[in-house]
């Protein structure tokens, strides 16, 4: 078998070299290029079950949108969400991201919509406790996991609706490893809850920490991978 090549990626812009830089050559960051490993491609693509449809044929029914109980987060995603979207939500440290989307995800549940909370940085008690301070006791599922194939096998096997996961910085492939955190780690959990999310339909929100300058931590391609 053939053994993957190591590369550098910037992970405040994507781009890639194969030897270490001090600073980008595209985006003039420093200390930003970070090692992967990268898989060799097979012999030939892999085809999905998919087909082309013509644009007209596509049902708009299928992805009618709807509310998650807060005006202003519906403002902000075009007047509710679409199934099968992929939305990254950030903010520093603390600032109550996990408590937002909590009381997001019970709002959702009491709508009749089937939750999933996926969380990586609290065990199940803790979450518990903190949906008691909050006074939710609504049907939402929680899943204390960390890997990235784990989180996508209970998501099928339970068919949510809506999926919180906090938070991507957390998340790791077992593939690249056991670290979490790298920018290859949260670029191929990002991509595996995408694909997942389309695949599936079921609408995904992954929190994500910001840096000091206000971007989200990891690569910025993430940002380009979510709606």
């Amino acid at each position: 078998m053939a053994k993957g090549k190591t590369e550098f990626v910037c992970r405040e812009c994507g781009y890639t070299c194969a030897k270490w830089l001090g600073q980008c050559p595209a985006c003039r960051s420093w200390n930003t290029l970070e090692e992967e490993t990268v898989e060799p491609s097979g012999s030939a693509p892999t085809v999905s079950g998919e087909k082309p449809v013509r644009l007209c044929d596509v049902s708009l029914e299928d992805n009618a949108r709807w509310s998650t109980g807060f005006a202003e987060l519906d403002r902000v995603l075009g007047t509710g969400v679409v199934e099968g979207s992929v939305v990254l939500a950030g903010g520093e440290p603390g600032i109550g991201k996990s408590t937002l989307f909590l009381q997001v995800a019970d709002a959702v549940a009491r709508m009749g919509k089937k939750v999933l909370y996926i969380s990586g940085e609290e065990s199940l008690r803790q979450v518990r406790l903190r949906a008691g301070r909050l006074g939710i006791h609504s049907d939402i599922m929680l899943l204390a996991e960390t890997e990235s194939n784990s989180c996508i096998a209970r998501m099928r096997e339970a068919s949510p609706d809506f999926v919180v996961v906090d938070s991507i910085q957390t998340m790791y492939s077992s593939r690249l490893g056991p670290a979490a955190g790298s920018g290859s780690q949260i670029k191929e959990c990002a991509a595996q809850l995408t694909r997942e999310a389309k695949t599936s339909g079921a609408a995904v929100f992954i929190i994500g920490h910001v840096t000091k300058e206000g971007a989200i931590a990891g690569p910025r391609v993430v940002e380009h991978m979510v709606d």
